[in-house]
């Protein structure tokens, strides 16, 4: 079982900022998780909506903003007295790279918002660290488009309806769902073909003892240091 920090340590830190992945480093986490856009200047941002009304109170696209005018819109913090502001991509990975284990970077791209995004995405990633990065998405067509980009890159399937066809072709090693819809017929489908299956969000022990016994693989969860420190599961 492994445990995946879900937008960094983000019961703690502003979800998905840099301080939320440092802390969570800082925890012990070498497995992450976090969202990516692309802003209209081509760099991009780790955030979870497509706008900005849940962490900055207004509701303006991430697809209008560029890196510059990230800096216009605070986000709220209820944790610190710190200003803090949506990340690159580029400020999180040196934060999180030393001992890292997994990334997985979620491609926000529904309906294709972000034409190139996939291209732009893999280009961020140095050719090292690669290997280590594992790419989800719940829109299937980012995926087949990302495939098509790389035949080697490592994918995740995000899916509310699991069909392992769907997840065997497009080359993904890892089908991620959400632990309400998981059964232990999905993980001995997946196992069957070698694939892992990963749950979220999970932030209870119990929970995650009784998902490891139906053969989950991996969570997703807020609260990461309920999980590393405990002996594993």
């Amino acid at each position: 079982m492994i445990y995946f920090s879900h937008r960094g340590s983000n019961t703690q830190r502003v979800q998905n900022t840099v301080d939320a992945f440092a802390l969570a480093h800082k925890q012990g986490a070498r497995y992450f998780e976090l969202d990516v856009h692309l802003l209209k200047d081509g760099n991009l941002a780790v955030h979870h909506d497509y706008s900005l009304l849940s962490t900055a109170g207004i509701d303006v696209p991430l697809k209008e903003l560029t890196a510059k005018t990230l800096h216009d819109y605070p986000l709220k913090n209820l944790f610190t007295q710190d200003t803090v502001y949506v990340p690159l991509l580029q400020d999180i990975l040196p934060v999180i790279t030393p001992g890292l284990e997994i990334l997985n970077i979620e491609l926000k791209n529904d309906n294709n918002l972000y034409p190139g995004l996939e291209e732009t995405v893999l280009k961020a990633v140095a050719a090292e660290m690669l290997p280590k990065v594992l790419f989800s998405s719940f829109d299937y067509e980012s995926l087949k488009r990302l495939r098509v980009l790389s035949p080697t890159v490592r994918m995740g399937q995000l899916t509310r309806t699991f069909n392992v066809q769907e997840t065997l072709n497009i080359g993904a090693e890892s089908v991620h769902i959400n632990h309400i819809r998981f059964t232990p017929k999905i993980a001995q489908t997946c196992h069957a073909y070698g694939l892992k299956v990963y749950c979220y969000t999970v932030n209870d022990q119990e929970l995650a003892v009784r998902l490891a016994q139906d053969g989950c693989d991996g969570i997703f969860t807020d609260k990461i240091t309920a999980f590393i420190h405990e002996k594993p599961l």
